[in-house]
């Protein structure tokens, strides 16, 4: 009988550690964005506003900037002219609504270190399949992350599309707003893995869409490459209550 006690105990905590209780869910599509020019709101993130956990990604109705939500937190990242120079405006609002929005609840998160070795975008992605599979992670299914630490180089844009603008690929929306490269930046990245949902949310390229804030909160966008430091740690849902 005690034996039979400490199996059910091992199987329940075996079991937190799964995407059971982790639903991903989304509102729009990329591929309507880009083929169909449909850049209406498909959802309000003021519907959003006090989920405890909650974390999102998207970019803004009209592709006019990006959106990242942090444990709750929002920021609506967009372009705005001042001095004549094109800058980027964060601002902490639930008061937007987006053409595109990947979001999910978590509540607790099991952190591991990166190792050294995985530096490249590629190497990144084949590290989060195998880490969350070794977890007991569905990689079947899609699923949040966290990369916190170092960066020796990201490449990022916000988008600020042309209105009336119907044609629409991948590097005109890399080029119509705000883009370039950062250097030796600490930030933290939310990202979404999916090898289901192509053309949805993520590019035909890659299973995973990135948004990223840095520690100075200086800039909030979409991560389109990324090189990684010496120390950044993984962080993959553990839905505890």
């Amino acid at each position: 009988m005690k034996l039979l006690i400490q199996l059910v105990i091992l199987l329940s905590i075996y079991s937190c550690n799964t995407t059971e209780d982790i639903l991903v869910e989304h509102k729009g599509a990329l591929r309507n964005i880009m083929h169909k020019g449909d850049l209406s709101a498909k959802a309000n993130l003021k519907e959003f506003e006090n989920i405890k956990g909650l974390y999102g990604l998207g970019a803004v109705e009209n592709l006019k900037g990006e959106i990242l939500i942090l444990d709750g937190v929002p920021y609506i990242s967009s372009c705005e002219i001042k001095d004549s120079v094109k800058i980027n405006s964060i601002e902490k609002t639930f008061d937007a609504k987006a053409a595109l929005f990947v979001y999910t609840q978590v509540i607790n998160w099991i952190d591991i270190k990166i190792p050294f070795d995985v530096q490249t975008y590629s190497q990144l992605e084949t590290f989060i399949q195998a880490e969350a599979k070794h977890q007991g992670i569905d990689v079947e299914m899609p699923f949040p992350f966290l990369i916190e630490g170092e960066f020796d180089s990201f490449d990022w844009h916000v988008i600020d599309w042309k209105a009336g603008d119907m044609e629409h690929s991948h590097e005109k929306h890399i080029q119509a707003g705000l883009h370039g490269t950062m250097h030796n930046t600490n930030g933290e990245v939310l990202g979404f893995y999916s090898n289901k949902h192509h053309a949805i949310y993520t590019h035909h390229t890659t299973n995973m869409h990135l948004h990223i804030k840095t520690d100075d909160n200086q800039l909030v966008g979409h991560v389109d490459d990324l090189m990684l430091g010496d120390y950044n740690s993984l962080k993959l849902p553990l839905n505890i209550e």
